[in-house]
């Protein structure tokens, strides 16, 4: 069946993925995000691929962004069978080194408009009959780490938000609401982070694909859950962080500090908190190898070696 499917945050990382992914299963997708020029990359990676689309340029923390969007949705497919929220921004720093105004704006991005989205689709969603909305949390909704306060703290309001939803949803037939929890993924979020820590943010090992959170998100538009986790690790972190609280906090400083920071030296700066930057958008972070890339390189190395086999035979 083919769906009409809201995408918001899909100019990079797990929104882009789920795009792609979605266009592939020959969804109807509305794009939104903040960068026009790659939401029109975006947009036409999906005609490529076969899906009806449209961009519609906005920023979700923006009063009547939300609304605007899906009344788009409306006047170009008639209305929304599901939305898919990823939009987020995230900062590094101590809690008291971070001003103000970039703590609470990355809570407005990563919660307050996710809560926006969720009240707009909800009353479309009633008024259609049915739908379904995934929202994307993080097992930093479960958990905590240093230096990521303003993210860590929106994360888990998200948690709760998601939880009422999923509560108050089981009073409005049709309508499921999902929440899929990634732990660290390949994405451009950890450059495009604002930091105030002086070293350049990266996701711990073990690193998931974006394609693979895409995948996730997508069964559940298909067979909506009410909760579901990417990362081989997100279990016993949590695990660690509820059984064993004292454990976990002698461990987790020096463990982000090692394995969740780089060694790349950062002078204080915004990031994309209040401003996009289109440069760094992209499905992929770097943090993992191309796949495209691995094969033309195994390729390469195996027409040589065939090459030299066969200047070897008589």
């Amino acid at each position: 069946m083919t769906r009409t499917v809201v995408v918001t945050g899909a100019t990079s990382g797990i929104g882009r993925a789920t795009a792609r992914e979605l266009a592939g299963r020959g969804d109807r997708l509305v794009l939104a995000a903040r960068s026009p020029a790659t939401l029109d990359e975006v947009r036409d990676e999906c005609r490529a691929a076969g899906a009806r689309a449209i961009a519609v340029p906005m920023d979700v923390t923006e009063p009547g962004a939300v609304a605007a969007l899906a009344d788009a949705a409306r006047t170009e497919f008639g209305g929304v069978d599901a939305w898919v929220h990823t939009a987020a921004v995230m900062s590094y720093g101590r809690f008291d080194e971070t001003p103000a105004e970039v703590f609470e704006q990355v809570v407005r991005t990563d919660l307050l408009a996710a809560a926006t989205v969720a009240r707009e689709a909800l009353r479309r969603f009633r008024d259609a009959g049915g739908g379904t909305l995934v929202l994307t949390g993080s097992v930093l909704g479960h958990i905590t780490a240093p230096y990521m306060s303003g993210y860590v703290a929106a994360k888990w309001g998200l948690q709760g938000l998601a939880r009422t939803l999923q509560q108050e949803a089981r009073e409005t037939p049709g309508v499921a609401i999902c929440l899929v929890n990634p732990g660290s993924v390949d994405t451009p979020v950890y450059r495009q982070a604002a930091n105030y820590l002086g070293r350049i943010g990266r996701p711990p090992p073990p690193i998931a694909s974006p394609e693979r959170v895409a995948r996730a998100i997508a069964h559940c538009l298909d067979r909506p859950r009410r909760e579901v986790s990417v990362g081989r690790l997100n279990v016993v972190m949590r695990f660690g962080f509820t059984v064993l609280p004292g454990v976990y906090d002698v461990l987790v400083g020096p463990l982000m500090r090692l394995a969740g920071l780089t060694r790349t030296p950062v002078a204080p700066h915004e990031g994309v908190v209040f401003t996009p930057n289109s440069a760094g958008e992209a499905v992929r972070g770097g943090w993992l190898p191309d796949p495209a890339r691995v094969v033309r390189a195994v390729g390469g190395r195996a027409a040589t070696v065939a090459s030299a086999v066969r200047r070897r035979l008589p």
